[in-house]
């Protein structure tokens, strides 16, 4: 019983393949397109982007509402110049948005994937384990038998 184990073991060793980063590996792969994706979603969906449309937005409209008319230059109700401009960035981002969740979902499911393998490896060592110590413990006891006959 016990070289079946031993042999196990080695199988084990043998079939072991070395541990990969999926992080670096999904980087790795990824276009420059799909890098300026990934970079506008990651910074577009922060406060800092948030405070400098909202900062934008307030010196817009309070220029163009509380100085002098000659300078006005998008007039009050309608601004619409701002409008125009704010519906152009909401149209170039929501593709560039929606790439850059595509890709992470991308990354989400090679994670996965990898957690799995991982978890399957795991399993396949622990089992291993478990048959080498049920191996050693029959053999203690058939040691502890024939110690105890003598």
């Amino acid at each position: 019983m016990e070289i079946q184990t031993v042999s196990s073991l080695e199988e084990l060793r043998k079939g072991r393949r070395p541990i990969r980063n999926i992080n670096i590996e999904h980087r790795e792969h990824l276009t420059r397109l799909e890098r300026f994706a990934a970079w506008i979603t990651g910074h577009v969906g922060t406060m800092g982007f948030f405070l400098i449309i909202f900062l934008w937005t307030t010196l817009w409209l309070s220029w163009n509402v509380f100085t002098p008319e000659q300078y006005h230059f998008d007039p009050y109700p309608a601004f619409v110049f701002w409008l125009f401009i704010s519906n152009m960035i909401q149209i170039f981002l929501m593709p560039l948005i929606m790439i850059g969740q595509n890709l992470q979902g991308r990354h989400a499911e090679a994670r996965a994937e990898s957690d799995y393998e991982v978890n399957m490896k795991s399993a396949e060592e622990i089992e291993t384990i478990l048959a080498h110590l049920e191996a050693q413990r029959d053999t203690l006891n058939a040691i502890k038998k024939q110690l105890e006959g003598k």
